[in-house]
């Protein structure tokens, strides 16, 4: 097990992921999975919680076996009410292992959003507006989610890597591994557990991109140390490692984009819209004007968390942090520091560690070399794999608007994404940014030597891109009635 040491605490990014160790949290980055966790996630509970199982196998739109589910007759907040207990009091007995801790916390979030959205599924399948979810989270589900998400380290509501995502996957076959055709979804809420569905195919994608980070965690650790104040390399090998990081970095980073581009096969636009609603959070949504009260938690004061959303993912925050991007000032940047807290605490504290460190031996500048030899083809590579990594990291958010855009803004007026923030602009806001950035960082170092065809290439998409963007950014907000700000 690796240490990395930061001016305040160890953060540690596990060589060995020590799968059997139940005394680490179930998330912890490792340079082998990444940030998957360390381990293939529980798929069945403990005994004593035979009451969630059971609810959660008969609550899918379409259930395992192909029958309607309690979803698929609104029947779910009856069953939850009259035959679900407390049993907050058996998850202190596993305090101690907590990927069992983090199992229940998938399940039990499953069963909070299903829940409280599901009036508004009932609504939505008979082409009318959401209107009001439940208000009230019983204390039955209220109580253990919240013990859960405590010992956890999670929010008491559903996230993407703990819950959703990353925890909600099983192996067909454990010795095949993580290939695309051996993934099933633990936990649905519409088709789900039908392999072949759309709603298996939105989460088991992101699993698919989320198997490669291993080594993009690696690839940016070993920049980072290359550029190490205490290293006693020469400066030539120093180049050469940092580059060498680089160039894992880029390589991976294809690969996940390559990844991302199969969504359009494996989830159809035109079916998003009837799972979507389970992943709403409270935050910012019309179906929870007032928050939510968890009975036996905070009776007299309503909580309010984001909802699931694939912006809770580490891998481009680890770029961002990597090529110290810097995000404009503006209130839709502030939802996207807000949703830093949605992530696992081990996955926040190496984000965080990776951006201090990046500013700290300033490794745009050292990429950049911009006092360096021109003539130097190390050099030269440096600044051709800066600019072609930052364009991988505009590749994938220029995809994600394309889904945004075509899985949701022309099929929903509904305003606001799952986790609250506004549908038309915040994408945007982030993939403007990287824009600009390449555009600087271009005009930086194009005079610096030649970077080649490639990046010439890239810089014209980019241009292309801005433009493009630009218009259709202004074409939502008229249609909408929304500002662009």
């Amino acid at each position: 097990m690796a240490s990395v040491a930061t001016q305040h605490q160890p953060i540690l990014v596990l060589d060995d992921t020590r799968p059997d160790d139940m005394t680490l949290p179930a998330f912890m980055v490792s340079k082998t999975r990444g940030f998957l966790p360390r381990m293939d996630p529980i798929v069945h509970l403990p005994d004593e919680f035979a009451q969630v199982e059971s609810i959660l196998d008969r609550m899918p739109v379409k259930k395992l076996d192909g029958t309607p589910g309690l979803l698929a007759e609104s029947k779910l907040g009856d069953v939850v009410e009259k035959e679900l207990q407390d049993l907050t009091d058996h998850v202190d007995k596993y305090k101690n292992n907590l990927p069992v801790v983090n199992a229940l916390y998938r399940d039990y979030s499953f069963l909070a959003s299903a829940y409280l959205l599901e009036p508004c599924h009932e609504r939505f399948v008979k082409g009318e507006p959401y209107g009001l979810a439940r208000q009230t989270l019983p204390a039955q589900v209220a109580r253990p989610i919240a013990k859960c998400a405590e010992i956890a380290g999670f929010k008491p509501w559903m996230e993407y890597a703990g819950s959703y995502a990353l925890f909600n996957y099983r192996l067909v076959d454990p010795s095949a591994g993580l290939e695309y055709s051996n993934l099933r979804l633990i936990r649905a809420f519409e088709e789900g557990l039908d392999h072949n569905s759309s709603e298996a195919g939105f989460v088991l994608v992101h699993i698919d991109m989320v198997k490669n980070s291993g080594p993009l965690v690696s690839g940016t650790l070993a920049a980072l140390d290359a550029l190490d104040t205490a290293s006693t390399s020469s400066p030539a090998t120093r180049r050469q490692d940092f580059n060498a990081g680089l160039r894992t970095v880029l390589e991976t980073m294809r690969k996940v984009n390559k990844t991302m581009e199969t969504m359009w096969g494996k989830s159809k636009p035109t079916s998003y819209t009837s799972f979507r609603t389970f992943i709403f959070g409270i935050t910012s949504q019309s179906m929870f004007p007032n928050g939510v009260v968890y009975e036996g938690v905070n009776d007299n004061k309503p909580m309010s968390f984001r909802g699931e959303s694939g912006a809770n993912d580490s891998m481009i925050p680890l770029m961002d942090n990597l090529l110290c991007v810097t995000m404009p000032d503006t209130p839709l940047t502030e939802i996207l520091k807000d949703f830093r807290e949605y992530r696992p605490s081990n996955h926040r504290a190496f984000l965080q560690f990776v951006k201090d460190r990046a500013l700290e031996v300033d490794t745009k500048a050292f990429a950049l070399a911009k006092d360096s030899n021109d003539a130097d083809e190390d050099v030269l590579e440096s600044r051709r794999l800066w600019l072609q990594i930052l364009s991988e990291v505009r590749d994938f958010r220029w995809r994600h608007w394309c889904f945004a855009r075509e899985y949701i803004i022309k099929r929903t007026s509904h305003p606001t994404a799952t986790g609250g923030s506004p549908i038309v602009t915040w994408l945007p806001n982030q993939l403007q940014a990287v824009l600009d950035e390449m555009a600087k960082v271009y005009d930086e170092v194009s005079d610096k030597g030649d970077l080649g065809e490639e990046c010439r290439d890239i810089m014209d998409l980019v241009g292309r891109q801005r433009e493009t963007l630009r218009k259709e950014v202004e074409k939502y907000c008229a249609e909408r009635g929304v500002s662009r700000e």
